[in-house]
């Protein structure tokens, strides 16, 4: 079949097939007489398992592990539980990232008037990554008073992000 019919049975764009042979993770592809592609149902299959493991967010490194030890019928399962348990550990320190940021601009939009005013403590602490915020105090303060800068990796709550 056509690297366009191997496209729509795997769900793989052509493009990304190419780049894939072209990297090595998949096997090169036998020519027609025509020089076009020729892609066989074990080709499909393993775009498909390719394509599953993009999904499950693997790196490419990741994916040729896992398809070595796809075709290796004398595999550990151990060797894929480690792999996948690693990309776990990768996806929690992602998401622990993410949630960082979330509170991070959390707290900056809170301290942020939203107004005609030109002081932005986003803004500030995008062009000064050292001026952190404490959390809010109530209103006794004056509104353009500034607000005080804490130790650097402090946004006045409590990190849960292990060291």
């Amino acid at each position: 079949m056509n690297i366009g019919e191997a496209a729509k049975r795997s769900g793989v764009n052509s493009k990304m097939i190419r780049y894939y042979e072209s990297i090595g993770l998949t096997e090169t592809a036998t020519r027609q007489e025509s020089g076009y592609r020729d892609y066989s149902d074990n080709d499909v299959h393993a775009l498909r398992f390719i394509r599953r493991a993009r999904d499950l967010g693997f790196s490419v490194k990741q994916i040729g592990d896992l398809l070595a030890l796809w075709r290796d019928r004398d595999r550990s399962s151990a060797d894929v539980k480690a792999i996948s348990l690693q990309h776990v550990r990768d996806l929690q320190d992602k998401r622990q990232a993410i949630e960082d940021m979330i509170a991070t601009l959390s707290n900056l939009a809170q301290h942020c008037h939203g107004d005609g005013r030109p002081d932005c403590p986003i803004i500030a602490n995008l062009a000064d990554a050292d001026v952190e915020l404490r959390e809010p105090q109530a209103e006794s303060r004056p509104s353009k008073a500034p607000i005080a800068p804490l130790e650097r990796g402090h946004l006045g709550r409590t990190s849960t992000r292990k060291a």
